[in-house]
């Protein structure tokens, strides 16, 4: 339901300054959850070689340490100096050729397989780096990297002791700590000396102004976290960031805001990259084409259904966009919502054990409902995992936002707070989802190199996906209708973000579809198409084509095992492999799973 921030953070800085500025954080538990196991050999081998790659990434944004759960960096902030772009190039050009002469030394096959998954992320930062510098004016969402930047260390799940680092961050980032320069004054720096450049490409007009109208929610959100966590002595760095903000703000009005292009369109080789960094390799006229025919068979399989969920439900309307109002009005209370999102989630686990879809964890998942900052910084239902690194129990959390505080009181989501839906997005952020791919990752001794650098939207959401329909039959009929409801908005993404980015469609049109066909709220509407065109352009495409990449793969092993496929063994195999791209992961199931269930009797 999201771009998915964190897979924008963990390219790693490839973007621009800005990059940060979506990054994840960190979430709270509830429950105890076990501890990583020993890794096997090759896996500390593997992490050992990553330590180079992690290395150079942190040196440019530490803040993505207290996301891995990576001590050392806290007292840190994201170097925005002069020529930091290039220097961050050069720190992972350093990084890749000390991981290919690795590979000439390395002889076991799965470290040699990591190792050549982290060269390859590495010239695709590089290549991307290089890209964003010759065609983008770098602009930052800078009062967002800051929000970011606090909110990694202010978690319940941090440990007190580094909580108490937010304050030195804080420090840095408005320039009271030594040697630092105001983050806000980088910011505009490093924008204002590349201005002049009519060659460049500006940020567009409705970029910018949803940056101003969230710096104002950002501050207040920091407020709270140090209240909440009762950090002393922040008064002082507290009021230099909101005059800090003002002036930033006042600048970006006066000076960026008049500069800022109304054709979102990106140029073919922005695109292209875009499409690449989130793990599409095919071109987008032809993910266009898998998504119309998708389109048009999930609207058709809707059209099947509607019916007879308006007789169970004793709905007069029996077309599938009637049968979706008519459940919206089934309206939740806001502040009976978690409960009842409770309800769903206490429900799924033993579905998913009767049904043997998948093994998981037996213990509650977390969920909660998302603050107000947090929801200006990603306003729609998304999953927060818990470090990856040094985990010593903590639970990644599915956030259930109220709303996008951009928007303003007028404009609210009716998408996510009736009791019909509460069951997909459950399965989708929750298990058997991104809560229990993440899980798998930290408990099963999954190398770095596999969660973090071969890490993408395609690994992320196509599993997500597939997760939620491998739940659908064992859904009520109207939660059925609902999954497929977005199932068709998927379709849509990997149809729509390419038209509108390739001319193919306009911004009128393609909301139309999402509003008549799709069935989503105006608020909703708005937010997908801000995504298309200059939250994470690309982005959206990722679901539909991972979810096709597994389904092609399990459909070829069904086919070669006959009576002896067995889907819980299958489901498992592919978490356990960790954010293996398409091609590795469908290279390992021929290789290792397919001929070990065919020596099974």
């Amino acid at each position: 339901m999201k771009p998915l921030a964190l897979a924008i953070a963990l390219t790693l800085f490839a973007a621009a300054p800005s990059a940060f500025a979506h990054a994840a954080t960190p979430a709270s538990p509830t429950a105890a959850v076990p501890a990583a196991k020993a890794p096997p050999a090759w896996v500390a081998t593997s992490n050992a070689h990553a330590q180079i790659l992690l290395g150079a990434t942190l040196r440019f944004q530490p803040e993505l340490a207290s996301f891995f759960g990576i001590p050392g960096y806290d007292d840190q902030v994201a170097d925005l100096r002069p020529d930091n772009v290039a220097r961050a190039r050069q720190a992972t050009l350093e990084a890749r050729d000390a991981l290919r002469k690795a590979l000439q030394l390395e002889r076991n096959p799965e470290v040699r397989q990591d190792l050549e998954i982290m060269i390859r992320a590495a010239e695709d930062s590089i290549e991307a780096s290089e890209v964003n510098e010759r065609l983008l004016l770098p602009f930052a969402d800078a009062p967002q990297l800051v929000f970011q930047g606090v909110r990694g260390l202010l978690s319940e799940q941090t440990p007190p002791e580094r909580r108490a680092s937010a304050l030195t961050r804080l420090k840095a980032y408005v320039g009271m700590a030594p040697d630092t320069v105001p983050v806000m004054t980088l910011a505009r720096q490093r924008y204002t000396e590349r201005a002049a450049n009519a060659g460049l490409l500006r940020p567009t007009k409705l970029e910018v102004e949803q940056a101003l109208g969230n710096a104002e929610t950002y501050v207040a959100g920091i407020r709270k976290l140090f209240a909440q966590y009762e950090v002393q002595g922040a008064d002082a760095a507290l009021d230099a960031l909101e005059k800090q903000v003002g002036d930033y703000v006042a600048w970006v009005r006066r000076d960026v805001l008049p500069q800022t292009r109304t054709d979102t369109r990106l140029p073919p080789e922005i695109y292209a990259l875009q499409l690449k960094q989130v793990g599409i390799d095919i071109p987008p006229q032809l993910l266009i084409q898998r998504a119309r025919l998708s389109f048009m068979e999930t609207r058709a399989a809707m059209q099947r259904l509607a019916p007879l969920v308006a007789k169970q439900k004793g709905f007069a309307e029996t077309d599938y966009r009637g049968v979706i109002r008519a459940l919206k009005r089934e309206t939740i209370p806001n502040d009976q919502l978690e409960a009842r999102y409770r309800e769903v989630i206490d429900a799924i686990d033993p579905i998913i054990h009767r049904e043997r879809i998948v093994d998981v964890p037996n213990r509650p998942m977390v969920m909660r409902l998302g603050t107000e900052a947090e929801s200006a910084a990603q306003p729609a239902p998304h999953f927060l995992p818990a470090p990856l690194v040094g985990n010593t129990g903590q639970q990644g959390q599915f956030v259930l936002p109220l709303g996008n505080p951009s928007l303003g009181a007028g404009e609210r989501f009716d998408d996510f707070n009736f009791p019909a839906v509460a069951w997909t997005l459950s399965a989708h952020e929750g298990r058997p989802g991104h809560e229990l791919q993440f899980t798998a990752m930290v408990e099963r001794g999954v190398s770095l190199a596999r969660t973090l650098f071969a890490f993408n939207s395609v690994n992320v959401e196509g599993w997500a996906l597939y997760a939620e329909a491998e739940m659908v039959p064992y859904l009520p009929l109207d939660a059925q209708l609902m999954a497929l409801q977005f199932r068709l908005l998927r379709a849509a993404r990997a149809m729509l973000d390419p038209m509108l980015n390739l001319g193919m469609i306009d911004r009128e049109r393609a909301g139309k579809v999402l509003a008549d066909d799709v069935g989503l709220s105006p608020a909703m509407v708005k937010q997908e198409l801000d995504r298309y065109t200059f939250n994470a352009p690309g982005q959206a495409g990722s679901y539909f084509y991972g979810y096709a990449r597994i389904l092609e793969l399990r459909a070829e092993t069904e086919l070669a095992l006959g009576e002896k496929f067995d889907r819980l063994a299958f489901n498992n195999f592919l978490l356990d492999q960790g954010m293996l791209p398409p091609e590795l992961l469908a290279e390992a199931v021929r290789e290792r799973f397919v001929p070990e269930q065919q020596k099974k009797r």
